[in-house]
């Protein structure tokens, strides 16, 4: 019997695991997006869009600002589930890793995942390690990420 309750314990905490890794990954994609800032410049006479700005730099640590809107702390809801997130953060670094922390309601510890991102402009593609894949965008200090229709929104 105890053993069963084991395993059942065991398949909870992956469960909880995995979902809370999906939803650190817009929160990632936000911080990303906040340092890439691109700058479009539309000519007078000519009403053309100028390149971006090429020393748009991402790097950075970025603070959670708005989950779906909801200005942090907040309480949303994801495929049924209901969490509390009480902040959270994301680091770029130059070397191409970031990482999100998330801190939730209830939860003694933060939930941490990390990821390896390309940059192109303003975008930033993350493949978190053991998760899936996310776009993020920097504009100046914000940077903003979806996850699955969740929008997470940082700022320097």
């Amino acid at each position: 019997m105890k053993s069963k309750q084991n395993e059942l314990n065991r398949e909870q905490g992956r469960t909880t695991r995995h979902f809370l890794q999906l939803c650190l990954l817009p929160l990632f994609m936000v911080v990303v997006c906040a340092g890439c800032k691109q700058e479009a410049k539309v000519a007078a006479d000519t009403k053309t869009v100028a390149a971006p700005a090429a020393d748009t730099n991402p790097v950075g640590t970025y603070a959670l600002v708005t989950v779906d809107g909801n200005k942090v702390p907040c309480t949303v809801q994801h495929e049924g589930h209901t969490m509390t997130i009480k902040s959270g953060g994301f680091i770029i670094n130059a070397d191409g890793t970031c990482s999100s922390k998330m801190f939730l309601a209830g939860r003694d510890a933060a939930i941490e995942v990390k990821a390896a991102y390309t940059r192109e402009g303003p975008k930033l593609t993350m493949q978190w390690q053991g998760a899936g894949m996310t776009i993020g965008t920097v504009e100046g200090d914000k940077f903003t990420m979806d996850n699955e229709g969740m929008v997470f929104v940082y700022k320097k």
